[in-house]
């Protein structure tokens, strides 16, 4: 389990961890706003399946307390940079700060990863909120695309210590 103590506007501890055989049903069924679709798959499976069947990402349950409201999913790329993606929180999880505090507690766990300089993530360009999101969290675009995505990083360095 991924915890640094960090909680949601509520008050709420979230943590992530691992997939396992008491959680996973959980973690497929998240499901994204109606009007996200554009910029998410519609359940969380989708992601699940891509990291069963590929090598390079690793899926972990966000959980609020004990309940599985999410999923994010990391990897570790051949430059030797960390990315993160797949975030997807529940609909009816949203508008709590949940975004945030994953992404406080990924970027925080990551950082003190073995030869971790920085972290990268991608977005869909009309994804405004998910923009604020990560440049109030510090990232800077990198000039890049991945899949018509906007590119962003986060110097392991400039992570702010939980």
């Amino acid at each position: 389990m991924i915890d640094h103590g960090v909680s949601d506007r509520t008050g709420r501890r979230v943590a992530l961890r691992d997939i396992d055989a008491d959680n996973w049903r959980a973690v497929a069924d998240v499901a994204p706003l109606d009007d996200q679709r554009d910029h998410v798959p519609a359940l969380a499976a989708r992601y699940l399946l891509l990291t069963t069947r590929e090598d390079t990402w690793h899926s972990l349950a966000v959980c609020a307390g004990d309940d599985v409201i999410g999923h994010v999913m990391w990897a570790r790329d051949e430059d030797g940079s960390y990315w993160i993606g797949g975030m997807l929180i529940d609909g009816a999880e949203q508008g709590r700060g949940v975004g945030r505090a994953v992404m406080r507690t990924l970027t925080a766990w990551l950082a003190e990863r073995e030869g971790c300089e920085v972290v990268r993530l991608s977005y869909a360009p009309g994804n405004t909120a998910a923009g604020r999101l990560y440049t109030s969290l510090g990232f800077r675009p990198t000039g890049d695309a991945e899949d018509d995505e906007v590119v962003v990083e986060l110097a392991a360095s400039a992570v702010v210590p939980l």
